[in-house]
């Protein structure tokens, strides 16, 4: 297991460099330059960002610059956004609003999907099974985007239920979390739409293996076997999917965040990007690689968490 850990964590860092390069050299290949910016305008600030970065130098080299600084924890300044503040105080300023948005939301996710994918199983072929299915089918097909326009325009615009844009308030209250409800709605319908469909299958088909009607021979009551042996196994190859629907929430929040104008990393990231500040992109891009990696890794070893067979497995293969 040690071995295929330190083999995972190698991987990802390969993945992880990838990842920064091609980021790293689309921007910096683009017409223009970080110093091209109108709002940057006397001599010496120019030619102290072309020290910094060493803009006169080779791509190549620039990026062999870029890698030292991140491996020492120097991300830079953000140059137009947010001009002279260091791109890690950035972040940090707007994490906590990402952050939660993205825990609300998966603690949203994963009861209930798992709730409607339960009980589509039990219910399956039933009026109640097609009628839930037909639901998904449709959330699945529809981009977050247009979930999010829709609730903002009949729960929000037309009804009044819920306010359009998130509230301007730092600390985490009732009214902040009221109107964090649309946006954790808006991010979580997929989720749980594809937590239901895969918990339904899984589940409907270990309901009719063999071990379950031994499970009931020996006397087990139909609830019992439910939780002692199908749910447990349904959800082996399930584990990875709730960590990756987790990576997929905090994608979509980068859409989600600017619709419902969240000030959270995301906007950040447009501003950035729009701005041609390129090492304010290359930081939040940064977190979000982190963060979906880490979630790659922790998917992989989930299943030894959730089967003792695999970790017996991958000590004879060790």
């Amino acid at each position: 297991m040690t071995k295929y850990i330190i083999q995972r964590l190698i991987a990802a860092a390969f993945a992880f460099i990838i990842i920064i390069a091609v980021c790293f050299f689309v921007l910096y290949s683009m017409p223009g330059s970080i110093i091209s910016n109108p709002t940057i305008k006397d001599e010496t600030v120019i030619k102290k960002i072309e020290e910094k970065y060493h803009l006169n130098e080779p791509l190549p080299v620039q990026f062999g610059y870029f890698i030292k600084d991140y491996m020492n924890f120097d991300f830079g300044e953000s140059l137009v956004v947010r001009p002279g503040v260091k791109v890690f105080d950035v972040i940090k300023e707007r994490i906590n609003v990402t952050i939660q948005l993205n825990v609300f939301s998966a603690l949203f996710t994963l009861p209930i999907g798992m709730f409607f994918g339960i009980t589509m199983a039990l219910k399956k072929d039933s009026v109640y099974d097609y009628i839930c299915s037909s639901i998904v089918i449709l959330v699945i097909s529809a981009p977050s985007f247009v979930i999010a326009a829709v609730l903002q325009y009949f729960l929000a615009y037309k009804l009044g239920w819920f306010p359009l844009t998130l509230a301007p308030i730092v600390e985490l209250n009732w009214e902040k979390f009221y109107s964090m409800i649309l946006p954790i709605f808006a991010m979580s319908f997929g989720s749980i739409a594809s937590i239901s469909r895969m918990l339904r299958a899984e589940l409907s088909e270990v309901l009719t293996s063999d071990y379950m009607l031994l499970a009931k021979a020996k006397g087990l009551t139909y609830s019992q076997t439910i939780v002692r042996h199908a749910l447990r196994n349904a959800c082996v190859p399930l584990a990875s999917t709730f960590l990756y629907l987790f990576v997929w929430v905090i994608s979509s929040s980068l859409v989600i965040e600017n619709i419902f104008g969240v000030p959270g990393l995301s906007k950040v990231l447009v501003s950035a990007i729009n701005a041609r500040d390129h090492q304010l992109t290359l930081g939040v891009t940064y977190f979000y690689t982190l963060i979906g990696l880490l979630m790659a890794i922790a998917a992989d070893l989930s299943y030894g968490v959730v089967d003792p067979r695999i970790r017996m497995g991958a000590k004879k293969d060790g």
